[in-house]
């Protein structure tokens, strides 16, 4: 006899960060999903919107993996330094990390930035893409030893702590991350119910 319970439907995020990973693991708790990773590189583009660098991702990887999966492409916005590091966040992590990116804003007043996130997935053949932004602060100095990447500096408005300060729970509640996350929680729930209804 069948037990009623909902068949758990393979999803697969492509990232080489763990961090990433625990985070999207806590977001869709609770779905009949099995999360699991692969670690296969892709090209990030250097594009004017970070919709468009995931949406590159999706395409690219589209021929080479089957069934669904999502790729997540993160920018730091700074308004006193007209949106940079932006899509280039990745790089501007890499090769200045946190301390050159305060350095930047030293003696600057206007601290104000915006994290931004977009997701896309493919889903049953079908590219999708999830935004979430979360506006706040840079902090004077990095606080904080969770996270990773720009977590150290940004403090979300309403706020304390530093996201590298934060538990995961916590960090969902306010992040970027965590807003597209959830539209994107809210469109696998509706999409996998429906899918059982029509069984």
């Amino acid at each position: 006899m069948p037990s009623g319970r909902p068949r758990h439907r393979r999803l697969v995020i492509v990232t080489t960060n763990p961090g990433k990973v625990r985070e999207f693991r806590a977001a869709l708790r609770g779905l009949p999903v099995d999360l699991h990773t692969v670690r296969r590189p892709y090209h990030e583009i250097q594009a004017d919107t970070l919709e468009e660098v995931a949406s590159f991702g999706v395409q690219e990887l589209a021929g080479d993996l089957r069934g669904d999966f999502f790729v997540e492409d993160s920018g730091l916005f700074i308004d006193s330094v007209r949106g940079f590091p932006g899509v280039y966040s990745a790089y501007v992590m890499k090769t200045v990390g946190v301390e050159g990116t305060l350095r930047l804003l030293r003696g600057s007043d206007d601290r104000r930035a915006t994290f931004a996130s977009v997701i896309g997935l493919s889903f049953a053949g079908e590219t999708r893409l999830f935004r979430g932004e979360c506006h706040g602060t840079i902090a004077r100095a990095a606080r904080g030893h969770g996270g990773f990447g720009f977590d150290p500096i940004f403090v979300a408005r309403g706020a304390k702590r530093t996201f590298a300060e934060m538990p995961v729970e916590e960090k969902l509640r306010y992040s970027h991350r965590g807003k597209a996350a959830a539209l994107l929680h809210t469109f696998l729930e509706r999409r996998l119910a429906g899918a059982r209804l029509r069984r």
